[in-house]
């Protein structure tokens, strides 16, 4: 646990050296293990926690401070895209690339892609990507076939500031963890005697 916000517990998987750490080959500096969306869940499981989801607008600011201090190019959050088995026979879900997203830590469904959410300042999503326009966009289905279903901040990768982007979830990335309340309250409730 590197930092608290809001009464939460947050850490940044580049510097942790039990995720493991890479040597670049060509610098020889050590940095830290990037891992696919999946893989990052897994990780931050391990702590009881998940990947971050900003569901308000000031866990999302204190995110974005947090990558341009740091001068991080990219992470992965819990945001996921729901274009898995069952997501199209919903109609609150459509069209999919708007009304589809969810923070899949919380299961707390975000605002359509396409609007500000509810008392937000700015729209976190992206108005520039691969192709040109605003994200979510879902760009490498059109070139490999592999859908953007997960979300992630990226640090002004298209001269677009620090903003929300839809990646392919196999990419690889560093991701920040943040607790889990209900993974906390089951730990608690089967371990009694252990300190959270």
């Amino acid at each position: 646990k590197q930092w608290n916000f809001g009464g939460h517990n947050y850490f940044y998987s580049w510097d942790q050296a039990d995720i493991g750490l890479e040597v670049d080959p060509i610098t020889g500096e050590t940095k830290g293990k990037k891992v696919d969306w999946l893989e990052a869940r897994k990780q931050c499981h391990t702590r009881c926690m998940d990947v971050v989801g900003m569901e308000t607008e000031a866990e999302n600011n204190m995110i974005f401070e947090f990558m341009k201090t740091h001068n991080i190019r990219y992470i992965w959050t819990s945001g996921r895209k729901c274009d898995f088995q069952g997501c199209s026979e919903r109609a609150d879900l459509q069209p999919i690339n708007i009304n589809g997203w969810i923070w899949d830590n919380t299961s707390i469904k975000m605002a359509p892609t396409n609007s500000t959410p509810p008392g937000w300042s700015a729209q976190p999503w992206s108005s520039a990507g691969h192709v040109g326009g605003p994200q979510p966009d879902n760009a490498e289905y059109g070139i490999n076939r592999r859908s953007e279903s997960c979300l992630g901040v990226l640090n002004n990768l298209y001269n677009d500031g620090i903003k929300w982007h839809d990646i392919a979830c196999y990419h690889k990335k560093p991701f920040v963890c943040e607790d889990n309340d209900l993974l906390l309250q089951s730990v608690a409730q089967t371990n009694p005697l252990i300190n959270l």
